[in-house]
Protein backbone atom coordinates (compact mmCIF):
# COMPACT_ATOMS: atom_id res chain seq x y z
CA UNK A 1 0.00 0.00 0.00
CA UNK A 2 1.28 3.55 -0.93
CA UNK A 3 0.03 6.38 1.20
CA UNK A 4 1.54 10.25 1.51
CA UNK A 5 5.11 9.32 -0.27
CA UNK A 6 4.79 5.99 2.22
CA UNK A 7 5.27 1.98 1.65
CA UNK A 8 3.10 1.15 4.13
CA UNK A 9 3.19 -2.57 5.14
CA UNK A 10 1.85 -2.71 8.01
CA UNK A 11 -0.18 -0.87 11.54
CA UNK A 12 0.22 -1.45 15.30
CA UNK A 13 -2.04 0.33 17.93
CA UNK A 14 -3.64 2.14 14.78
CA UNK A 15 -0.36 3.23 13.94
CA UNK A 16 0.75 2.64 10.17
CA UNK A 17 4.40 0.91 9.90
CA UNK A 18 6.22 2.36 6.74
CA UNK A 19 9.29 3.24 5.30
CA UNK A 20 9.35 6.73 4.01
CA UNK A 21 9.75 6.89 0.23
CA UNK A 22 12.75 9.25 0.56
CA UNK A 23 14.30 6.70 2.59
CA UNK A 24 13.64 3.10 0.59
CA UNK A 25 17.17 3.71 -1.17
CA UNK A 26 18.78 3.08 2.24
CA UNK A 27 18.49 -0.36 1.31
CA UNK A 28 16.80 -3.22 3.57
CA UNK A 29 17.02 -6.86 4.63
CA UNK A 30 13.65 -9.56 4.47
CA UNK A 31 14.67 -12.51 6.64
CA UNK A 32 12.69 -15.68 7.94
CA UNK A 33 12.61 -18.93 7.91
CA UNK A 34 11.06 -20.90 4.62
CA UNK A 35 6.99 -20.63 4.86
CA UNK A 36 6.87 -17.64 7.11
CA UNK A 37 5.22 -15.30 4.54
CA UNK A 38 8.70 -13.45 3.17
CA UNK A 39 7.08 -13.83 -0.47
CA UNK A 40 3.74 -12.39 0.57
CA UNK A 41 5.78 -9.42 1.76
CA UNK A 42 7.87 -9.00 -1.35
CA UNK A 43 4.87 -8.73 -3.10
CA UNK A 44 3.32 -6.59 -1.31
CA UNK A 45 6.42 -3.86 -0.89
CA UNK A 46 6.88 -4.85 -4.82
CA UNK A 47 3.00 -3.34 -5.67
CA UNK A 48 3.61 -0.42 -2.84
CA UNK A 49 6.80 0.97 -4.99
CA UNK A 50 5.21 0.83 -8.44
CA UNK A 51 1.45 2.22 -7.13
CA UNK A 52 4.63 5.02 -6.30
CA UNK A 53 5.52 4.99 -9.29
CA UNK A 54 8.91 3.35 -9.05
CA UNK A 55 10.09 0.41 -11.09
CA UNK A 56 10.78 -2.88 -8.99
CA UNK A 57 13.50 -5.84 -10.51
CA UNK A 58 12.57 -9.02 -8.64
CA UNK A 59 13.40 -12.82 -8.98
CA UNK A 60 10.35 -15.28 -9.67
CA UNK A 61 11.82 -18.63 -8.05
CA UNK A 62 8.94 -20.54 -7.81
CA UNK A 63 6.84 -19.36 -10.45
CA UNK A 64 3.89 -17.59 -8.06
CA UNK A 65 4.80 -14.11 -8.94
CA UNK A 66 2.95 -13.51 -12.35
CA UNK A 67 -0.37 -12.86 -11.17
CA UNK A 68 1.18 -9.72 -10.50
CA UNK A 69 0.87 -8.97 -13.71
CA UNK A 70 -3.47 -8.50 -13.19
CA UNK A 71 -3.17 -5.32 -11.80
CA UNK A 72 0.15 -4.31 -12.43
CA UNK A 73 2.51 -3.43 -15.15
CA UNK A 74 4.93 -6.29 -15.84
CA UNK A 75 8.01 -6.97 -18.22
CA UNK A 76 8.95 -10.99 -18.03
CA UNK A 77 12.81 -11.73 -18.57
CA UNK A 78 14.85 -14.84 -18.72
CA UNK A 79 17.75 -15.31 -19.75
CA UNK A 80 17.36 -18.41 -21.38
CA UNK A 81 14.49 -16.73 -23.36
CA UNK A 82 12.12 -18.90 -23.20
CA UNK A 83 9.61 -17.87 -19.87
CA UNK A 84 10.04 -13.65 -20.74
CA UNK A 85 11.89 -11.87 -23.20
CA UNK A 86 15.64 -12.79 -23.21
CA UNK A 87 18.01 -11.27 -20.96
CA UNK A 88 21.47 -11.17 -22.23
CA UNK A 89 24.62 -9.56 -21.49
CA UNK A 90 28.17 -9.65 -22.95
CA UNK A 91 31.29 -11.55 -21.80
CA UNK A 92 32.89 -8.22 -21.18
CA UNK A 93 30.14 -6.57 -19.50
CA UNK A 94 29.82 -9.07 -16.84
CA UNK A 95 33.77 -8.57 -16.06
CA UNK A 96 36.75 -11.35 -15.24
CA UNK A 97 35.30 -10.71 -11.39
CA UNK A 98 32.01 -12.22 -12.11
CA UNK A 99 33.07 -14.97 -14.95
CA UNK A 100 35.74 -15.83 -12.35
CA UNK A 101 32.70 -16.36 -9.33
CA UNK A 102 30.36 -18.13 -12.58
CA UNK A 103 33.52 -21.01 -13.02
CA UNK A 104 34.59 -21.15 -9.85
CA UNK A 105 37.90 -20.13 -10.42
CA UNK A 106 40.76 -19.86 -7.72
CA UNK A 107 42.46 -16.73 -7.18
CA UNK A 108 45.34 -17.04 -9.45
CA UNK A 109 43.26 -18.03 -12.33
CA UNK A 110 40.87 -15.33 -12.05
CA UNK A 111 44.23 -12.70 -11.81
CA UNK A 112 45.37 -14.54 -15.07
CA UNK A 113 41.45 -14.06 -16.33
CA UNK A 114 41.89 -10.28 -15.42
CA UNK A 115 45.31 -10.11 -17.69
CA UNK A 116 43.43 -11.56 -20.41
CA UNK A 117 40.59 -9.23 -20.47
CA UNK A 118 43.78 -6.51 -20.07
CA UNK A 119 44.96 -7.76 -23.29
CA UNK A 120 42.02 -8.03 -25.26
CA UNK A 121 41.57 -4.24 -24.32
CA UNK A 122 45.07 -3.03 -25.12
CA UNK A 123 44.29 -4.82 -28.60
CA UNK A 124 40.78 -3.34 -29.23
CA UNK A 125 39.28 -6.77 -29.26
CA UNK A 126 35.55 -7.19 -28.40
CA UNK A 127 34.59 -9.77 -26.08
CA UNK A 128 31.15 -10.83 -27.03
CA UNK A 129 29.93 -14.75 -27.01
CA UNK A 130 32.02 -17.66 -25.55
CA UNK A 131 33.91 -18.12 -28.80
CA UNK A 132 35.24 -15.04 -28.52
CA UNK A 133 35.88 -15.79 -25.16
CA UNK A 134 37.82 -19.01 -25.75
CA UNK A 135 39.70 -17.75 -28.97
CA UNK A 136 40.65 -15.17 -27.00
CA UNK A 137 42.10 -17.75 -24.06
CA UNK A 138 43.43 -19.81 -26.61
CA UNK A 139 45.95 -16.77 -28.02
CA UNK A 140 47.41 -15.99 -25.02
CA UNK A 141 48.18 -19.34 -24.26
CA UNK A 142 49.78 -19.88 -27.28
CA UNK A 143 52.00 -16.53 -27.25
CA UNK A 144 52.26 -16.92 -23.26
CA UNK A 145 56.37 -16.69 -23.61
CA UNK A 146 56.32 -13.16 -25.23
CA UNK A 147 52.42 -11.62 -23.15
CA UNK A 148 54.24 -12.86 -20.04
CA UNK A 149 57.03 -10.18 -20.58
CA UNK A 150 54.43 -7.25 -20.37
CA UNK A 151 51.95 -8.64 -18.24
CA UNK A 152 53.94 -10.85 -15.54
CA UNK A 153 53.37 -14.44 -15.74
CA UNK A 154 51.00 -16.42 -17.74
CA UNK A 155 50.91 -20.19 -17.25
CA UNK A 156 50.10 -22.24 -19.94
CA UNK A 157 48.30 -24.63 -17.63
CA UNK A 158 46.36 -21.75 -15.69
CA UNK A 159 44.87 -20.60 -19.11
CA UNK A 160 43.90 -24.22 -20.48
CA UNK A 161 42.01 -24.73 -16.98
CA UNK A 162 40.02 -21.37 -17.57
CA UNK A 163 39.64 -22.64 -21.21
CA UNK A 164 37.99 -26.01 -19.87
CA UNK A 165 35.97 -23.90 -17.57
CA UNK A 166 34.19 -21.88 -20.70
CA UNK A 167 33.45 -24.85 -22.12
CA UNK A 168 31.59 -26.01 -19.18
CA UNK A 169 29.96 -23.28 -19.19
CA UNK A 170 28.66 -23.45 -22.99
CA UNK A 171 27.35 -26.85 -21.80
CA UNK A 172 25.51 -25.10 -18.81
CA UNK A 173 23.82 -22.94 -21.60
CA UNK A 174 25.99 -19.66 -21.28
CA UNK A 175 26.27 -19.60 -25.36
CA UNK A 176 21.84 -18.34 -24.63
CA UNK A 177 22.89 -15.06 -22.30
CA UNK A 178 26.30 -14.72 -23.48
CA UNK A 179 25.04 -12.86 -26.41
CA UNK A 180 23.67 -9.92 -28.22
CA UNK A 181 21.69 -7.77 -28.32
CA UNK A 182 22.92 -7.42 -24.69
CA UNK A 183 20.52 -6.12 -22.07
CA UNK A 184 19.40 -2.42 -21.46
CA UNK A 185 18.86 -1.81 -18.14
CA UNK A 186 17.06 1.45 -19.41
CA UNK A 187 14.67 -0.64 -19.97
CA UNK A 188 13.52 -1.18 -16.72
CA UNK A 189 12.58 2.27 -16.02
CA UNK A 190 8.93 2.40 -17.52
CA UNK A 191 5.35 3.62 -16.26
CA UNK A 192 2.47 2.57 -17.73
CA UNK A 193 -0.18 5.39 -18.76
CA UNK A 194 -1.36 5.21 -15.10
CA UNK A 195 1.95 6.20 -14.05
CA UNK A 196 2.37 3.01 -12.35
CA UNK A 197 6.15 1.60 -11.86
CA UNK A 198 7.24 -1.19 -14.17
CA UNK A 199 7.56 -4.38 -12.48
CA UNK A 200 10.11 -6.53 -13.92
CA UNK A 201 10.29 -10.07 -13.16
CA UNK A 202 12.92 -12.90 -13.84
CA UNK A 203 11.59 -16.31 -14.11
CA UNK A 204 14.31 -18.27 -12.28
CA UNK A 205 12.87 -22.21 -12.51
CA UNK A 206 15.21 -22.80 -14.47
CA UNK A 207 17.73 -20.50 -13.72
CA UNK A 208 17.89 -21.03 -10.14
CA UNK A 209 19.29 -24.87 -10.79
CA UNK A 210 22.82 -23.33 -10.85
CA UNK A 211 23.10 -21.45 -7.86
CA UNK A 212 26.47 -19.96 -8.76
CA UNK A 213 24.70 -18.73 -12.16
CA UNK A 214 21.37 -17.60 -10.83
CA UNK A 215 23.48 -15.54 -8.17
CA UNK A 216 26.28 -13.91 -10.39
CA UNK A 217 23.45 -13.14 -12.76
CA UNK A 218 21.43 -10.87 -10.22
CA UNK A 219 24.69 -9.50 -9.18
CA UNK A 220 25.49 -8.53 -12.71
CA UNK A 221 22.55 -6.84 -13.05
CA UNK A 222 22.41 -4.46 -9.86
CA UNK A 223 26.77 -3.89 -11.60
CA UNK A 224 25.09 -2.82 -14.33
CA UNK A 225 23.00 -0.16 -12.53
CA UNK A 226 25.73 1.12 -10.48
CA UNK A 227 27.65 1.30 -13.41
CA UNK A 228 25.48 2.64 -15.79
CA UNK A 229 22.76 5.22 -13.18
CA UNK A 230 24.22 8.55 -12.98
CA UNK A 231 24.95 10.36 -8.96
CA UNK A 232 21.39 11.62 -7.95
CA UNK A 233 22.02 12.78 -4.97
CA UNK A 234 18.84 12.24 -2.56
CA UNK A 235 15.23 12.09 -4.05
CA UNK A 236 11.68 11.88 -2.60
CA UNK A 237 11.83 8.41 -4.36
CA UNK A 238 13.86 6.02 -5.63
CA UNK A 239 14.54 5.39 -9.67
CA UNK A 240 14.41 1.60 -8.95
CA UNK A 241 13.83 -0.89 -6.36
CA UNK A 242 15.83 -4.27 -6.84
CA UNK A 243 14.78 -7.21 -4.54
CA UNK A 244 17.88 -9.71 -4.05
CA UNK A 245 15.90 -13.51 -3.48
CA UNK A 246 18.03 -16.34 -2.17
CA UNK A 247 20.15 -13.74 -0.62
CA UNK A 248 22.96 -15.98 0.29
CA UNK A 249 23.36 -17.41 -3.26
CA UNK A 250 25.10 -14.53 -3.87
CA UNK A 251 27.57 -14.23 -0.79
CA UNK A 252 28.09 -18.06 -1.23
CA UNK A 253 31.63 -18.99 -1.73
CA UNK A 254 32.53 -15.30 -2.53
CA UNK A 255 36.34 -14.24 -2.79
CA UNK A 256 37.79 -11.15 -1.34
CA UNK A 257 37.90 -9.52 -4.66
CA UNK A 258 34.11 -10.16 -4.96
CA UNK A 259 32.67 -9.03 -1.89
CA UNK A 260 34.63 -5.93 -1.78
CA UNK A 261 32.77 -5.04 -5.05
CA UNK A 262 29.90 -5.86 -3.54
CA UNK A 263 30.06 -3.37 -0.72
CA UNK A 264 30.83 -1.03 -3.15
CA UNK A 265 27.87 -1.27 -5.06
CA UNK A 266 25.64 -0.99 -2.15
CA UNK A 267 27.69 1.51 -0.57
CA UNK A 268 27.73 3.74 -3.03
CA UNK A 269 24.39 2.70 -5.17
CA UNK A 270 21.86 4.26 -3.04
CA UNK A 271 23.09 7.98 -3.91
CA UNK A 272 22.09 6.50 -7.69
CA UNK A 273 18.68 6.38 -6.32
CA UNK A 274 18.58 2.65 -6.11
CA UNK A 275 17.77 0.82 -3.27
CA UNK A 276 18.55 -2.79 -3.09
CA UNK A 277 16.68 -5.85 -0.12
CA UNK A 278 17.93 -8.85 0.13
CA UNK A 279 15.58 -12.00 1.06
CA UNK A 280 17.22 -14.64 2.55
CA UNK A 281 16.22 -17.21 5.70
CA UNK A 282 18.33 -15.49 8.33
CA UNK A 283 20.57 -12.45 8.80
CA UNK A 284 23.73 -14.53 8.88
CA UNK A 285 23.67 -15.39 5.38
CA UNK A 286 24.54 -11.74 4.77
CA UNK A 287 28.00 -10.64 5.40
CA UNK A 288 28.39 -7.95 8.31
CA UNK A 289 29.60 -5.59 6.00
CA UNK A 290 26.78 -5.59 4.01
CA UNK A 291 24.49 -5.66 6.83
CA UNK A 292 25.57 -2.61 8.23
CA UNK A 293 24.40 -1.19 4.97
CA UNK A 294 20.53 -2.17 5.35
CA UNK A 295 18.43 0.14 6.78
CA UNK A 296 14.87 -0.90 7.17
CA UNK A 297 14.77 -4.29 8.37
CA UNK A 298 11.85 -7.20 8.06
CA UNK A 299 12.23 -9.75 9.99
CA UNK A 300 10.02 -13.19 9.52
CA UNK A 301 10.15 -16.15 12.14
CA UNK A 302 12.74 -17.90 13.15
CA UNK A 303 12.83 -21.23 14.22
CA UNK A 304 15.33 -22.73 17.08
CA UNK A 305 16.16 -26.30 17.15
CA UNK A 306 19.83 -26.48 18.00
CA UNK A 307 22.55 -24.26 20.42
CA UNK A 308 23.09 -22.82 16.40
CA UNK A 309 19.88 -21.74 15.74
CA UNK A 310 19.19 -20.25 19.00
CA UNK A 311 22.72 -17.91 17.74
CA UNK A 312 21.10 -17.22 14.63
CA UNK A 313 17.81 -15.80 16.75
CA UNK A 314 19.72 -13.63 19.21
CA UNK A 315 22.16 -12.29 16.35
CA UNK A 316 19.25 -11.20 14.60
CA UNK A 317 17.06 -9.79 17.50
CA UNK A 318 20.00 -7.83 18.84
CA UNK A 319 20.18 -6.19 15.31
CA UNK A 320 17.00 -4.34 15.87
CA UNK A 321 16.79 -0.81 17.98
CA UNK A 322 15.48 -1.83 21.15
CA UNK A 323 11.45 -1.67 22.30
CA UNK A 324 10.85 -1.83 26.46
CA UNK A 325 7.86 -3.65 25.64
CA UNK A 326 8.93 -6.52 22.91
CA UNK A 327 11.28 -9.10 23.80
CA UNK A 328 12.44 -9.76 20.14
CA UNK A 329 13.92 -13.03 20.89
CA UNK A 330 11.00 -14.54 21.92
CA UNK A 331 8.84 -12.62 19.80
CA UNK A 332 10.63 -13.92 16.57
CA UNK A 333 10.57 -17.66 17.81
CA UNK A 334 7.06 -16.91 17.85
CA UNK A 335 5.96 -14.82 14.82
CA UNK A 336 3.30 -17.18 12.94
CA UNK A 337 2.78 -16.76 9.24
CA UNK A 338 2.76 -12.84 8.00
CA UNK A 339 4.22 -11.89 11.58
CA UNK A 340 6.78 -9.54 11.45
CA UNK A 341 9.13 -7.53 13.45
CA UNK A 342 9.79 -4.29 11.28
CA UNK A 343 12.30 -1.19 12.28
CA UNK A 344 12.63 1.03 9.15
CA UNK A 345 15.09 4.44 9.46
CA UNK A 346 12.58 7.38 10.04
CA UNK A 347 12.22 10.49 8.04
CA UNK A 348 15.28 11.73 9.85
CA UNK A 349 17.23 8.79 9.21
CA UNK A 350 17.18 7.36 12.49
CA UNK A 351 16.50 3.89 12.98
CA UNK A 352 13.00 2.99 14.84
CA UNK A 353 11.92 0.74 17.38
CA UNK A 354 11.19 -2.01 16.68
CA UNK A 355 7.35 -3.23 16.36
CA UNK A 356 5.45 -6.57 15.91
CA UNK A 357 2.96 -6.27 13.56
CA UNK A 358 0.88 -8.31 10.19
CA UNK A 359 2.28 -7.44 6.52
CA UNK A 360 -0.58 -5.67 4.63
CA UNK A 361 -1.46 -8.42 2.70
CA UNK A 362 -0.90 -7.89 -1.43
CA UNK A 363 -3.83 -6.64 -4.11
CA UNK A 364 -3.00 -9.75 -5.89
CA UNK A 365 -1.87 -11.77 -2.90
CA UNK A 366 -4.16 -15.01 -4.53
CA UNK A 367 -4.60 -14.19 -8.28
CA UNK A 368 -2.90 -16.07 -10.50
CA UNK A 369 -2.82 -15.97 -14.67
CA UNK A 370 -2.54 -19.53 -17.41
CA UNK A 371 0.57 -19.43 -19.31
CA UNK A 372 -1.30 -18.79 -22.33
CA UNK A 373 -2.28 -15.39 -20.68
CA UNK A 374 1.92 -15.04 -19.57
CA UNK A 375 2.94 -15.81 -23.18
CA UNK A 376 0.67 -13.34 -24.53
CA UNK A 377 1.91 -10.65 -21.98
CA UNK A 378 5.35 -11.49 -23.32
CA UNK A 379 4.29 -11.26 -26.95
CA UNK A 380 2.48 -7.87 -26.85
CA UNK A 381 5.52 -6.23 -24.90
CA UNK A 382 7.31 -3.32 -27.39
CA UNK A 383 10.74 -5.20 -26.01
CA UNK A 384 9.86 -8.32 -27.22
CA UNK A 385 10.47 -7.76 -31.03
CA UNK A 386 13.84 -5.93 -29.33
CA UNK A 387 15.52 -8.59 -27.91
CA UNK A 388 14.46 -11.61 -29.77
CA UNK A 389 16.58 -12.47 -32.23
CA UNK A 390 20.22 -12.70 -31.65
CA UNK A 391 23.16 -11.27 -33.83
CA UNK A 392 26.80 -12.03 -34.00
CA UNK A 393 28.98 -8.98 -34.63
CA UNK A 394 32.78 -8.55 -35.62
CA UNK A 395 34.65 -9.37 -32.38
CA UNK A 396 37.95 -11.30 -31.01
CA UNK A 397 37.16 -14.76 -32.45
CA UNK A 398 36.23 -13.09 -36.30
CA UNK A 399 39.62 -11.49 -35.57
CA UNK A 400 41.60 -14.28 -34.49
CA UNK A 401 39.40 -16.47 -37.52
CA UNK A 402 40.80 -13.83 -40.12
CA UNK A 403 44.61 -14.30 -38.31
CA UNK A 404 44.55 -17.45 -39.18
CA UNK A 405 43.12 -17.53 -42.72
CA UNK A 406 45.97 -15.07 -43.47
CA UNK A 407 48.10 -17.30 -42.29
CA UNK A 408 47.01 -20.47 -44.09
CA UNK A 409 47.28 -18.23 -47.03
CA UNK A 410 50.26 -16.80 -46.67
CA UNK A 411 51.42 -20.54 -46.26
CA UNK A 412 49.57 -21.89 -48.91
CA UNK A 413 51.37 -18.68 -51.06
CA UNK A 414 54.86 -19.46 -50.32
CA UNK A 415 54.42 -23.20 -50.17
CA UNK A 416 52.96 -22.73 -54.27
CA UNK A 417 56.12 -20.07 -55.25
CA UNK A 418 58.39 -23.14 -53.76
CA UNK A 419 56.57 -25.54 -55.60
CA UNK A 420 56.55 -22.97 -58.52
CA UNK A 421 60.50 -22.90 -58.11
CA UNK A 422 61.06 -26.12 -58.08
CA UNK A 423 59.17 -26.96 -60.99
CA UNK A 424 60.88 -24.15 -62.85
CA UNK A 425 64.18 -25.63 -61.84
CA UNK A 426 62.96 -28.75 -63.33
CA UNK A 427 62.05 -27.59 -66.26
CA UNK A 428 64.79 -25.97 -66.68
CA UNK A 429 67.00 -29.29 -66.41
CA UNK A 430 64.82 -30.80 -68.68
CA UNK A 431 65.20 -28.40 -71.24
CA UNK A 432 69.29 -28.31 -70.68
CA UNK A 433 69.23 -32.10 -70.84
CA UNK A 434 67.43 -31.62 -73.91
CA UNK A 435 69.16 -29.20 -75.38
CA UNK A 436 72.50 -31.19 -74.61
CA UNK A 437 70.71 -34.15 -76.65
CA UNK A 438 69.78 -32.27 -79.64
CA UNK A 439 73.71 -30.96 -79.72
CA UNK A 440 74.92 -34.18 -79.43
CA UNK A 441 72.92 -35.22 -82.12
CA UNK A 442 73.71 -32.58 -84.51
CA UNK A 443 77.15 -33.32 -83.17
CA UNK A 444 76.64 -37.16 -84.56
CA UNK A 445 75.05 -35.92 -87.61
CA UNK A 446 77.01 -33.47 -88.92
CA UNK A 447 80.55 -35.36 -88.36
CA UNK A 448 78.68 -38.76 -90.02
CA UNK A 449 77.77 -35.77 -93.26
CA UNK A 450 81.73 -35.02 -92.65
CA UNK A 451 82.89 -38.70 -92.92
CA UNK A 452 80.72 -39.06 -95.90
CA UNK A 453 81.86 -35.48 -97.85
CA UNK A 454 85.63 -37.09 -96.79
CA UNK A 455 84.79 -40.22 -98.34
CA UNK A 456 83.51 -38.89 -101.09
CA UNK A 457 86.38 -36.25 -101.73
CA UNK A 458 88.71 -39.28 -101.32
CA UNK A 459 87.02 -41.63 -103.84
CA UNK A 460 86.82 -37.93 -106.42
CA UNK A 461 90.26 -37.19 -105.36
CA UNK A 462 91.32 -40.87 -105.84
CA UNK A 463 90.00 -41.55 -109.15
CA UNK A 464 91.28 -38.00 -110.21
CA UNK A 465 94.64 -38.74 -108.97
CA UNK A 466 94.87 -42.07 -110.86
CA UNK A 467 93.58 -40.48 -114.08
CA UNK A 468 96.06 -38.09 -114.18
CA UNK A 469 98.94 -40.18 -112.64
CA UNK A 470 98.08 -42.79 -115.68
CA UNK A 471 97.90 -40.19 -118.41
CA UNK A 472 101.06 -38.95 -117.14
CA UNK A 473 102.59 -42.28 -116.84
CA UNK A 474 101.71 -43.33 -120.10
CA UNK A 475 102.94 -40.49 -121.26
CA UNK A 476 106.36 -41.41 -119.90
CA UNK A 477 106.09 -44.96 -120.15
CA UNK A 478 105.53 -44.49 -123.75
CA UNK A 479 108.95 -42.34 -124.11
CA UNK A 480 110.89 -45.09 -122.17
CA UNK A 481 109.38 -48.61 -123.50
CA UNK A 482 106.29 -48.50 -126.00
CA UNK A 483 103.17 -50.29 -124.86
CA UNK A 484 104.73 -51.92 -121.88
CA UNK A 485 106.51 -49.07 -120.62
CA UNK A 486 102.91 -46.99 -121.26
CA UNK A 487 100.76 -49.49 -119.27
CA UNK A 488 103.43 -50.15 -116.55
CA UNK A 489 103.90 -45.83 -116.33
CA UNK A 490 100.66 -45.36 -116.13
CA UNK A 491 99.74 -47.59 -113.23
CA UNK A 492 102.85 -46.24 -111.33
CA UNK A 493 101.84 -42.86 -112.09
CA UNK A 494 98.26 -43.70 -110.82
CA UNK A 495 99.64 -45.06 -107.34
CA UNK A 496 102.30 -42.58 -106.90
CA UNK A 497 99.51 -39.57 -107.50
CA UNK A 498 97.03 -41.29 -105.14
CA UNK A 499 99.29 -41.86 -103.08
CA UNK A 500 100.07 -38.20 -102.76
CA UNK A 501 97.08 -37.11 -101.95
CA UNK A 502 95.84 -39.29 -100.19
CA UNK A 503 98.57 -37.69 -97.34
CA UNK A 504 96.26 -34.45 -98.07
CA UNK A 505 92.98 -35.58 -97.17
CA UNK A 506 93.12 -37.78 -94.44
Amino acid sequence: MYVDNKICLGEVEGRQLYIPAKMANRHGLITGATGTGKTTTLKTMAESFSEAGVPVFFSDIKGDLSGVSKEYPVTFWDIYGKEGIAARTTISEMGPILLAKLMDLNDTQADILTVVFKIADDQGLLLVDTKDLKAMLTYVGENNAVLSAEYGNIAKASVNTILRNVVALEAKGADEFFAEPALNIADWFQRDLNGKGMINILECQELVNDTTMYGTFLLWMLSELFETLPEVGDMDRPRIVFFFDEAHLIFKDAGKALLQKIEQVVKLIRSKGVGVYFISQSPKDIPDIILSQLGNKIQHGLRAYTPNDEKVVKAAADSFRVNPKLNSYEEILNLGIGEVLISTLGEDGIPNIVEKTKIYPPKTMDVKITSEEKQQKILSNDLYLRYQNMFDRDSAYEFFQRMKQQAVEEKNSLEGQKIEDKEKIKLEKTEMKEQEKLAKAAQKQTEKEAKVVKSNIKKVASSAAGTVGRELGKSMGKAVGGKFGKTLGGNVGAQLFRSILGTFIK
